[in-house]
Order: C-alpha cells, then structure tokens, then sequence
C-alpha cells in the first residue's frame, strides 16, 4: 500500500505575488494585473506580504494544535452544531459520494461582532463554540480571523481592478459576512491507508475565495489543467489563496476553481488554519453584473447563502439525515 502521487511543482505553475503595494495603495494595477492572471490560469497564488503579523499566526496554530491534542470527549461539548460551528471528529467529512471519508479533523468559527454576537439568520451562520477548558481560543481565533479577513478584502479589490471593475465591486455586501474559518488538523496519515486515502479528497472549494496558511509539513496537491497533480509546498512567510466555486461563477469561468487534496505522508500532525471567504448570504453571484446585462453566461444567478447550502449538504455526514 502507498500514498497518492504528486509530481514536483514547477515554480512557474503557481506564482507568487506580493500584494503590499495593493494593500497601501501605492501601486494597485501592477498587482491586480498579476492577481488576474493567475487567477485565470491554476487559480492558486502563493501571497508575500499580506500583513499578518508571525506572532498572531503562531499563536492560533499553539492553540489550535491544544485543542485537538484534547481528548475526544472534552472536544464533544463542543461538537459542530446545525449552524456550521465547532468541533468535526476524524472522518466527519468527505468531498463528494463515493470518496472516503477524510482523514482529518476541523474546528469552525464565523464572524462575530466585539460583543461576541453573531447573526443567527442562515442556516450556515449561528453562534460560535469555544471551549471552555481553553478561555483564550476565542481571541487568537477571532485576531486570526479578522487579519486573514483583511487579506480576502485586499485580493478581492484585486481582482476586480484587474477585470476593469470598481474597485469596490466585490465588497458592496460585506457588513455580515458568511465566510467561515477553521483550523485543520491532519494526523499522520498511515501508508497501509493506500492511495485512494486522503486528509481532504479531491475537491473544489465551495465558496468565493480560500485563503490558507499551511505550517511546514507540506501535503498540499493541487491538479493542472492536464489533470496531473502537482505538490503545493509551503513557502515561508506566505499564504497560499485559491479562487473557489462561486468566484469562478461570478466571473462566468474566466476565473479557475481548481481540483486540490491533501496527502498527509510526513509521518507528523499537521495543521492548516483556513478562512474561507464569502460576502452576505444574500449576495447575489451574477456573471451579468461583471460582463454586462446582455451577456449570456453558462449559469443562472444565484445568492451566496443558498449556493453554500446546496454545497454543505453534499459533503458533511453531520447534516445528512441518519438513513441517508
């Protein structure tokens, strides 16, 4: 038994791009013209200078690594609940229908306002879920969250000036958004699992924009247009963002959403923590509204919120019904 293969990446396939000049607003066309063109070719993109400072980001890893070290029962008071938050045990998820169930571990928290509210008003979005056996998760979560937040904001204005739009295009429904974030955590995958195993399976992301930060143990494959997969090391100091689903259908697929797993073979643990960014669940994701009234694009309009949710059935054990 063995692992699944992956060639080694060639440094060409996913650039890296430096988006300090876009943040500061010193130099917006130049990384916006790299933003676009990589987003229409792999649709992944190492990102140098995003401005989340080393120590917030080592702070949520220690956290997160203390959590998932913590017994199984104690992680159940916590267990995910009906809105999307909070703790999913190994094997709680898998890509699509007849995959395996992915070998891995998350815990999920959303958006929440300086009192700790969050919208309960979508069936992706209630309260999150923090343990009470470690009273500082919620703040390296929340601090991570909100920086990681801040680097979607700037990719998105990004890409809209690198397609000739209002810079602002993309963030005219943000107040409450929907995005999600996670820390993922990987054991050490067995050989004897064989190649059909994954810590993720094959799969597309769901929503509008994926930002990553990995730790150095590596495990990332990402598939090229030719359909051979690619490893996806990390970089130190960067973050690594991939356009998702829903960004390739506002932009009728000029924009790729690209296949990606995760092979766990180091023989560690290794852990991702993940933002998953999305607007208002009301957003609605419209080719027209990029191309024009009169374009014809491949698929019909649709709101954030009930795309995700269409999605999320699909791939989560917990929202299934028990004889599913």
């Amino acid at each position: 038994m063995n692992y699944a293969k992956a060639k080694e990446l060639d440094p060409d396939a996913i650039p890296v791009v430096d988006i300090r000049s876009l943040r500061d607003g010193s130099d917006l066309t130049v990384v916006a013209r790299a933003l676009d063109a990589a987003s229409k070719n792999l649709g992944f993109i190492y990102i140098e200078g995003h401005g989340i400072p080393a120590d917030t980001i080592a702070a949520a890893q220690d956290s997160a690594i203390a959590f998932f070290r913590r017994s199984a029962a104690e992680k159940e008071a916590v267990r995910v609940s009906s809105k999307h938050r909070g703790w999913i045990g190994y094997g709680g998820a898998k890509m699509y229908d007849t995959a395996k169930a992915d070998l891995k571990e998350s815990f999920v928290w959303g958006y929440q306002d300086g009192a700790g509210n969050t919208p309960d008003d979508h069936p992706l979005r209630g309260p999150n879920q923090w343990p009470d056996f470690d009273p500082g998760m919620e703040r390296h979560a929340m601090e991570y969250f909100h920086r990681a937040h801040d680097v979607a904001h700037h990719l998105m204005r990004g890409f809209a000036i690198g397609l000739n739009l209002d810079e602002n295009f993309f963030l005219r429904t943000t107040d409450q958004p929907l995005s999600r974030a996670s820390y993922v955590y990987y054991p050490p995958q067995p050989a004897e699992a064989g190649a059909g195993s994954f810590g993720v399976g094959p799969h597309t992301d769901f929503g509008v924009l994926t930002v990553l930060c990995q730790d150095s143990v590596g495990g990332l494959q990402v598939q090229d247009v030719n359909g051979v997969w690619l490893h996806a090391p990390p970089i130190e100091g960067t973050l690594i963002v991939n356009v998702a689903d829903l960004l390739t259908r506002w932009t009728d697929g000029a924009y790729k959403s690209t296949p990606h797993r995760v092979v766990n073979q180091s023989g560690r643990e290794r852990l991702s923590l993940v933002l998953a960014y999305d607007p208002d669940p009301g957003t609605v994701i419209d080719a027209r509204d990029v191309f024009g009234r009169g374009y014809d694009p491949a698929e019909e309009a649709i709101t954030c919120g009930d795309y995700l949710v269409w999605r999320f059935e699909k791939a989560f054990s917990y929202r299934k019904p028990e004889d599913a």
